[in-house]
C-alpha cells in the first residue's frame, strides 16, 4: 500500500504537467509543493470525538503535536474552472511519531486527495480561499476515506510564483483511523497561459495573438511608435500624428506625404498639397507662369491679348488687329468706310459691252484690297449694275458677270472667298436718270457692300 500512495502521487503530478497545453484561461493552472504538518490532538477522548472548545486549544503548540517531514511532503494540482471555483487533486506523505500527548512509534501517512476551491479574490496579491474535497489516508497499513475542509491564502510573489499558507481538518469516515489536522506551506507556481506572439499578453486578451504588440493596444503592435496601433495607423512604418491618422507630414501643411505631391514644399489641400505662390488654382509645379495668375487650361499663364484691344486672343476672331469687344476683336466697318470702298469700287473699269477689268483700274483694286484686310472678319456683298441701253435680259448677265470679275480678281489677290459674294443686278438699282450720258455713266458701276448679320 506504501508504495502504491507513492505511485498516485506522482502520477498525480505528472497528469497535472502533461495537461499544460488543456487550458483555455490565462493561467488556469496551480501546481503547489512544500512540506505538510499532521496535527492528531486531542486524542485521548475515548470516543474519538473533539468539543468545540477542545478542538483548537493547542492548535499552534508545534512543537508538541505537530508531525513534519524535513523534506517536500506534498504535492498539489488544481485548475480553475469558472467563477472562482477550482478542481484539483493533491498527494502528501508524513512520519507521525506524536498522536496528541502520545508518542508514537514512527508511523508512516499517506494521503490522496480531491478538492473543490473558491477563491475569493481576483488579481490580488493576497488571495484568501476556502477549500472542500474527500479522500483516503493511510496511517502504516491502516486506511480509510476521510471529508476534508479548510482555509488557506495564496501572497502571490509575481504573475506566477507565490506562496500557499492552508489548513484542513479531515474528518475520518471510520473509528480505527484517528481525525486530525494537517497544515501545509509551500510553493506555488500558475501556469498555463498561451501567449503565442510572447509580448505577455495571453491569446485570449490579445487582439494580435500572433504579432508581438502592447498591452495599450490589446497586444497589437505600433511598429512606428507614433502611439497609433498598426491596424489604425495608415503609415505603419513612419511615425507620424493621430490627425493624419498616423502618417508623417514633413511640410507641416496638413497634407500628409504619402497624399502629397509636393512633400517637402507646404502646399494646399487642394492641390495635392502643392504650393500656388500666384493663387490661380494651378499648382506651382504645373504652372508655367508661377507667379502670374492663369487659367488651367492656359497651363497657368494669362491668356494674351496681342493687339491690345481688351478681347484676349483666344476669344478674338483678329488677334493680331485692334478691334471692338462688339465685334469679337476685330475692327468694324465704318460709314466713312463703306464709303470710302464704294468710291474706289465705282471708278473700277471694264472693257465695253465686257466684264474684262481694264489695266488702269488695277491701283484701285489694290487700295480696295487693303480696305479689306484691315477687316478680316467682315463679309461683303460685290454687286453689279448697268443702265439701261439695251436688253434688259443682257444688262442682267453684263452686271451679274462684272460682278463675279471682281469678286475672282480679289480672291486671286488673297482675299477669302468665303468673305465674299457676288451678284448682279442690271438695270434695276439705278442712282441716276439714264436719259443723260452723265447719268447713265454714274448707273453703270460696281459697289462692295458690307453684309451686316
Amino acid at each position: 500500500m506504501k508504495h502504491l500512495s507513492k505511485l498516485l502521487v506522482v502520477a498525480l503530478v505528472f497528469v497535472g504537467f502533461n495537461n499544460i497545453q488543456a487550458q483555455d484561461e490565462n493561467n488556469p493552472w496551480q501546481i503547489s509543493f512544500g512540506i505538510n504538518a499532521i496535527d492528531a490532538y486531542p486524542t485521548n477522548d475515548p470516543n474519538n470525538s473533539f468539543s468545540s472548545t477542545s478542538l483548537f486549544d493547542e492548535y499552534f503548540n508545534l512543537s508538541d503535536h505537530w508531525n513534519i517531514l524535513p523534506s517536500v511532503s506534498y504535492v498539489g494540482v488544481s485548475k480553475y474552472i469558472g467563477d472562482g471555483f477550482s478542481l484539483g487533486a493533491r498527494g502528501s506523505i508524513n512520519r507521525i511519531e506524536k498522536l496528541g500527548d502520545a508518542a508514537a512509534d514512527d508511523l508512516s501517512h499517506y494521503a490522496i486527495d480531491g478538492t473543490i476551491k473558491y477563491n475569493f479574490l481576483k488579481n490580488t496579491t493576497v488571495d484568501p480561499f476556502i477549500e472542500i474535497g474527500g479522500g483516503y489516508t493511510w496511517i502504516d497499513q491502516i486506511g480509510a476515506g476521510t471529508a476534508n475542509g479548510g482555509i488557506g491564502v495564496n501572497f502571490w510573489f509575481s504573475e506566477n510564483i507565490g506562496l500557499t499558507l492552508q489548513t484542513q481538518y479531515k474528518h475520518a469516515f471510520e473509528d480505527y483511523l484517528i481525525r486530525h489536522f494537517q497544515h501545509m506551506a509551500g510553493v506555488s507556481v500558475r501556469f498555463g497561459g498561451t501567449d503565442t506572439d510572447g509580448d505577455g499578453i495571453y491569446d485570449k486578451d490579445d487582439a494580435c495573438p500572433e504579432v508581438a504588440g502592447l498591452e495599450a493596444f490589446n497586444g497589437c503592435p505600433d511598429s512606428d511608435g507614433d502611439g497609433i496601433e498598426d491596424s489604425k495607423d495608415d503609415c505603419p512604418n513612419e511615425a507620424g500624428s493621430k490627425e493624419l491618422n498616423g502618417c508623417p507630414d514633413a511640410d507641416g501643411d496638413g497634407v500628409a506625404d504619402k497624399d502629397d505631391a509636393c512633400p517637402n514644399e507646404a502646399g494646399l489641400a487642394e492641390l495635392a498639397g502643392c504650393p500656388d505662390a500666384d493663387g490661380d488654382g494651378v499648382a506651382d509645379k504645373d504652372d508655367e507662369c508661377p507667379n502670374e495668375a492663369g487659367p488651367a487650361e492656359n497651363n497657368g499663364c494669362p491668356w494674351p491679348d496681342s493687339d491690345g484691344d481688351s478681347v484676349l486672343d483666344k476669344d478674338d476672331q483678329c488677334p493680331e488687329v485692334a478691334g471692338t469687344v462688339a465685334n469679337n476683336g476685330c475692327p468694324e466697318v465704318t460709314e466713312e468706310v463703306q464709303k470710302q470702298l464704294n468710291d474706289y469700287a465705282r471708278t473700277i473699269l471694264f472693257d465695253t459691252g465686257k466684264s474684262s477689268i481694264k489695266a488702269e483700274s488695277t491701283s484701285v483694286m489694290v487700295d480696295i484690297i487693303q480696305i479689306l484686310n484691315e477687316y478680316p472678319n467682315a463679309k461683303f456683298t460685290v454687286e453689279g449694275h448697268t443702265d439701261s441701253v439695251g436688253r434688259e435680259s443682257t444688262n442682267q448677265r453684263l452686271s451679274e458677270a462684272r460682278a463675279l470679275s471682281v469678286k475672282d480678281f480679289l480672291v486671286d489677290k488673297g482675299i477669302d472667298e468665303f468673305r465674299l459674294s457676288a451678284i448682279g443686278y442690271g438695270e434695276a438699282k439705278p442712282i441716276a436718270t439714264n436719259n443723260t450720258r452723265a447719268g447713265r455713266a454714274q448707273n453703270r458701276r460696281v459697289e462692295i457692300n458690307l453684309v451686316k448679320e
